[in-house]
């Protein structure tokens, strides 16, 4: 057979050639959209390339991009890719101070930056002497820096996919939820095969007739490979810039006949929120695609009653490029699943210790996992992230029913020793969630002086409820001694930076005792 190297270039050149009126559509901030077909997008990519080239940035350089979801984002997400660098995306959400640490780790020799981030950009770059050169997207004004003028001026010869499928292609650093952040490095292979795994029927199902909504960053785990995704079917990617507030999001699933959403559940809830207060519909979505977080069971019905759409949940990680499983449709208790894998991804139960438990079906176990878009060892890091046998322990604890579908019942990180004995916060939120009045609930452990650690409730609801009302759906289905000894209320659940609870905040701010 043929040699046939699996570089993500290949995705872009197909597109151009076999859909090139395919449309990559950003919204404007204050309405409209500029869009561009996929041939003219891979035109301008490529002269992104020789911008780059002419920089100075070879094959195996990092290049930082610190940007929204936009079309100049994938064009130079394309442009480093396909010349062979890394592409590094940095989390705007994080501080400063966090990704000097970075990019210094990384070495980055380019920084791109959406306009309205230019200022940490710049100060990034005054802390990390390693950056030759920023330059700035997203922005018609003539200003120092901009990198349009440079694309205008530099002719599209940039050879792409000149390299091996398994050279490195992205760096992105893990959320850091539960610890310090960690990098991670995709290879071409691994985020090819990843992206054929997603387009498959029973897990996200994207076709060339979709018009798919990324509301999920682009700085975070590869937007779950959307951009990689809709230009291999020639399907519509519809990119929200900064603006993901229920109201312009409403405004762009409408104005783009937006079929596919795809983010966070607290995306999601401001949309309806929005559509419950203005009466508006968006008959063209169908299905909305969550992860990152569990979705309470009263927040899924309530989408999907409002919307009119089906939602499927999904379980991954960074280390896994994202992508784990995702939820069967049709089924009435999908809320609490997270699917089943696909082919090029496998899972394992294990002990505490590493074992594996000589049943995975119905037991509780802590989740390994390993595939052809799994980590083996994090940058920088010469001990892998595996076991002998190539299985990445997830830090989840999960469960495995007796159709194959996964159910994550918690982290490890979470647990709550009281007294000596454990008690897994995720089952308590599972409960408390499913009421109809909480939108957001994380139970976290407080020290105490006589047990170690006691848990307590931290909820974000709508309208009133009790103290009594939330505890009491716990008694009978939890032991007595799980049952939190104190609920607080909160206006807004606080979220990191890729829309899950911040419980590191909460643990800082609530666990003192």
């Amino acid at each position: 057979m043929q040699a046939f190297a699996l570089t993500l270039d290949k995705f872009l050149d197909h597109a151009a050639k076999w859909r090139p009126n395919g449309q990559v559509v950003t919204a404007r901030e204050g309405g409209g959209a500029d869009r561009i077909g996929y041939a003219d997008l891979r035109d301008r990519a490529l002269r992104v390339s020789s911008v780059l080239e002419g920089l100075g940035v070879e094959k195996g350089d990092r290049v930082a991009t610190l940007a929204w979801n936009s079309q100049a984002h994938v064009e130079v997400w394309f442009a480093i890719m396909g010349m062979g660098a890394v592409c590094h995306t940095l989390n705007p959400r994080l501080t400063a101070e966090q990704l000097v640490a970075m990019v210094v780790q990384s070495e980055a020799k380019v920084l791109v930056a959406s306009a309205d981030l230019a200022p940490m950009a710049r100060e990034i770059l005054a802390r990390a002497p390693g950056i030759a050169r920023l330059l700035v997207i997203d922005a018609a004004a003539p200003a120092e820096d901009l990198l349009e003028p440079l694309i205008a001026s530099t002719r599209p010869d940039a050879i792409w996919g000149d390299f091996a499928e398994t050279a490195p292609c992205g760096l992105c650093f893990t959320s850091g939820t539960t610890g310090a952040p960690k990098g991670v490095t995709y290879t071409h292979r691994s985020s090819y095969l990843h992206t054929l795994r997603i387009l498959q029927a029973d897990v996200m199902a994207i076709s060339g007739g979709d018009a798919v909504l990324a509301v999920v960053p682009m700085f975070h785990a590869n937007a779950w490979g959307l951009p990689f995704a809709a230009p291999a079917v020639g399907a519509k990617l519809v990119l929200p810039g900064r603006q993901t507030d229920g109201a312009s999001l409403a405004r762009l699933i409408a104005a783009e006949a937006v079929t596919v959403g795809v983010g966070v559940p607290t995306v999601w809830l401001g949309l309806v929120e929005h559509l419950e207060a203005t009466g508006a519909d968006l008959p063209s979505l169908k299905r909305i695609i969550v992860g990152g977080a569990p979705m309470a069971p009263a927040l899924m019905e309530r989408i999907e009653t409002r919307l009119g759409v089906t939602v499927q949940t999904s379980w991954g990680m960074t280390e896994l490029s994202p992508s784990g499983t995702v939820a069967p449709l049709g089924d009435p208790s999908r809320a609490a699943l997270s699917g089943r894998p696909a082919v090029g991804v496998d899972l394992l139960l294990t002990d505490a210790d590493g074992l594996a438990l000589p049943e995975q079906r119905e037991v509780e176990g802590h989740l390994r996992v390993r595939g052809a878009a799994v980590i083996q060892r994090y940058f920088g890091h010469d001990t892998p992230a595996t076991d002998a046998d190539g299985w990445f322990p997830t830090g989840d604890l999960a469960r495995i029913d007796a159709d194959g579908n996964l159910m994550i019942t918690g982290r490890a990180k979470d647990l709550i020793k009281s007294g000596g004995e454990w008690i897994n916060p995720a089952e308590i939120e599972a409960v408390v969630g499913a009421l109809p009045e909480v939108s957001l609930a994380a139970v976290i452990g407080r020290s105490d002086a006589k047990w170690g650690e006691r848990p307590i409730l931290l909820v974000e609801t709508q309208g009133e409820v009790s103290d009594e009302a939330l505890l009491a759906p716990l008694r009978g289905r939890v032991a007595s001694w799980w049952i939190p000894d104190a609920v607080y209320r909160l206006a807004r659940m606080p979220l990191a930076s890729t829309g899950k609870i911040d419980k590191i905040r909460l643990r800082t701010e609530y666990g003192g005792g």
